[in-house]
């Protein structure tokens, strides 16, 4: 017995509505990471025309680690997505370049995230040495006076 012109068993009609839901969810995800990477671009952008009067290498150091926490984030939710894609991935071929990707996603997020708290040492570092200059000034005043 044939089944009638059209007619598509539940389960293919089950997975296809899985999968159009993972690829929109996908596609969510993709879109809020590149929205992310937007406002941090133009977050950093702001601070920096801000830091070009008067200019001050601190400032740079502040800029970039902004950029960089916004660049972190993102990166995990592209991450995510492709973990999504994974899941309706049809070939072996797509798996293994969804897999390349994550692995170089997740590269990049770690040495970001290892420059984070470097920049991060260095950012407190200075501002722990200009409150030290600025207590031994005090200091010298309030001797001098």
């Amino acid at each position: 017995m044939t089944a009638p012109a059209g007619f598509k068993p539940e389960a293919s009609s089950l997975e296809e509505h899985i999968i159009n839901a993972v690829q929109g969810l996908k596609l969510l995800v993709e879109t809020v990471g590149a929205i992310i990477i937007g406002m941090g671009v133009l977050i950093a952008l702001y601070y920096f025309i801000r830091a070009l009067l008067p200019p001050k290498v601190d400032n740079f150091n502040k800029i970039r680690l902004v950029l960089a926490r916004y660049l972190a984030l993102a990166l995990e939710f592209q991450l995510g997505a492709d973990i999504l894609s994974t899941a309706i991935a049809p070939s072996w071929d797509q798996i293994g370049k969804l897999g390349a990707i994550a692995v170089i996603r997740t590269a990049l997020n770690y040495f970001l995230s290892l420059e984070m708290k470097e920049e991060q040492r260095e950012t407190t570092g200075i501002n722990k040495g200009q409150a030290l200059i600025s207590d031994l000034e005090k200091k010298k005043a309030d001797q001098a006076g």
